[in-house]
């Protein structure tokens, strides 16, 4: 069995030492070398992410993207009207249950996502690690996000 990680409580722990920073700032430099990708084609770092999302699921409802995403419905409906307005989805109340909004990509949309596709392999390239290393930090990432939004 993995041993425990303990943190010593009596001192506080210095900027550097916190991991909740070092995600924090990773985040941030991600967003930042995907910037000249996305506002080239007129996307912010949260349409970029919708994009992907709608372009592996198909059609989700707006309830089901926000999960998917992790954000709460007063962030993502903005997001999505904006979207909406500049083509590149289509929102849609459900015929059966109108409080349900479905959401899918226009020919516009999918042509936007493809048109940064290149994103990922820019970031993978960037970061140095071996396919093992890669592969490592994906499983631990989600791993640390499952356990702690349980």
């Amino acid at each position: 069995m993995a041993e425990k990680v303990e943190i010593d409580m009596t001192k506080p722990i210095p900027l550097n030492d916190h991991l909740c920073f070092s995600l924090y700032a990773t985040s941030r430099a991600i967003q930042k070398l995907y910037h000249d990708g996305l506002s080239k084609n007129h996307l912010t770092y949260p349409q970029y992410l919708v994009l992907v999302s709608l372009y592996e699921n198909k059609e989700v409802t707006v309830k089901r993207l926000g999960e998917l995403l992790s954000l709460d419905s007063g962030t993502l409906t903005p997001l999505l009207k904006r979207m909406e307005n500049e083509g590149l989805v289509v929102r849609q109340r459900s015929k059966s249950d109108e409080r349900v909004v479905n959401i899918h990509l226009t020919e516009i949309g999918e042509n936007k996502r493809k048109d940064v596709n290149e994103l990922p392999e820019i970031l993978v390239a960037k970061s140095g690690f071996n396919k093992e290393e890669w592969d490592s930090l994906e499983n631990l990432s989600k791993k640390l996000f499952q356990n702690i939004t349980k």
